[in-house]
Formats: structure tokens, sequence, C-alpha cells
């Protein structure tokens, strides 16, 4: 089964516990000049309902459900045995990543995936809620709510694997999340260039533990002295 002719390439960004507006695109404080670039060429929308909660946000972004239908009513670190809060994506809610597969796409995610069950993330698996079982054929970052931005644990599939650097030398797992993705993309088009992607990229900030780099500490330093009153 092949996509259909001029299926487009799908990129979904989403960065974590941001405010709707907090960017410099939506007017607000935090400058990003690319994001700028593509709302001025695109469509920029004012409406998106959250759970105000990162796993069960991610849970209905994905499978397009509301969250306590994906069993995930909230953080997958204080599920219940209670129907709509066990955080175990039942086999009837799929994700968009497994339906586009099925229809001919390559698909991949790079960063935060938090998921999956936390009993299910350990080595031992099972593996059938990890990145690889919810239709990404490529998943590189880590599976948890949180992990050190300068020293993560992180997997390949569902492989233990290292940074490609040390804090000491300057890693920040956000530039390499950026390059793995690129060079699956390129490796992608390469082979498979009449197929289309749906790639994930999944960000861990802006959540805990807040470990930006230091010279984006500089940039803002003093920017927020006047308080949130006045800055929002």
């Amino acid at each position: 089964l092949t996509a259909p002719e001029g299926a487009p390439n799908v990129l979904i960004v989403l960065i974590d516990d941001m405010g709707f507006g907090a960017t410099s695109a939506f007017g607000g404080p935090c400058e990003m000049p690319t994001l700028e670039r593509l709302a001025a060429g695109g469509l920029s929308y004012s409406r998106f309902h959250t759970t105000a909660l990162c796993s069960p946000t991610r849970q209905a972004l994905l499978t397009g459900r509301n969250h306590h239908s994906a069993e995930m009513g909230s953080v997958g670190e204080v599920a219940t045995s209670m129907p709509g809060n066990t955080s175990v994506r039942p086999n009837t809610v799929s994700t968009v990543a497994e339906m586009l597969r099925l229809n001919g796409y390559s698909t991949s995610a790079f960063g935060k995936m938090h998921q999956t069950p936390v009993w299910e993330t350990s080595v031992s698996g099972p593996f059938d809620r990890w990145p690889t079982g919810d239709g990404f054929e490529k998943f590189w970052g880590f599976v948890a709510g949180e992990t050190n931005q300068w020293e993560p644990t992180l997997y390949e599939g569902t492989t233990p694997t290292e940074p490609r650097a040390t804090a000491e030398e300057g890693y920040h797992i956000t530039e390499e999340q950026v390059d793995q993705a690129i060079a699956w993309i390129t490796a992608q088009q390469t082979m498979t260039p009449d197929k289309p992607f749906f790639t994930y990229m999944s960000y861990g900030a802006t959540h805990a533990p807040h470990h930006a780099p230091p010279e984006w500490i500089e940039k803002y330093r003093g920017k927020f002295d006047k308080g949130w009153d006045a800055v929002r």
C-alpha cells in the first residue's frame, strides 16, 4: 500500500509546557524568528485545547482522541486502575503514526516520549507502547517525563544508547536531536524518495529540568525582572 500521489511530508514540532503566548510569533517575549517565518507563510490558529498536563496532551495529539479515551487521564506516573486513567493505550485507539505507516509513510519520532506506562519503560519491556510500538519506525530520544538535558538517558529504538559528547564538551540534547532527525530524513528521502515522511519532534524544553544552555540564559537575563503580570 502506497501513499496517494502528492501526499505531503508532515513534521510536528512539540515544545513542552510552553504557553500559547510565549513565542514572538504570537506576540510573546521569547524570540523565535524561524517560527515567525513559518507563521507568516502559513496558517496560525488561535485555539488549541490542552489538558494542561504533559502525557494526556501528547496522547490526545497523537491519537486525535479525548485523553480519557486513550486511557491517559493524567501524567503516566500517577496512573490508577480507574477507567480512563490506566495510562495503557488500548489497541482500539491508534496513533496517527500507525495510521500513516500503514498507508505508505515512513515514520519517525525524536526526543521526549511520555506516553509509555512507567512500569514498561525498562529494557525488559514490554515494548508494545514504546514509540516503535506506537507506529514510529524510527525512534531516538528518552522514554520518560524528563531527563538531564546535558547527560540524557537515551534510547535508539528500544536499545540504550549514549550521547555523542559530554556536558563538559558542550553537549545539549536539543542539538543532537535535531541532527538525528536531519540524518534520518536525509537517508529516508535518498533511499525512498517516493515515500512521504511523518516526523514527530518532541522537545524536552521547556519542561523540567530547566537545563537551558548558558548562552540562552544570558540572552534573557533581566528581561523578566518586572514580573509575570507586566510581561503578560
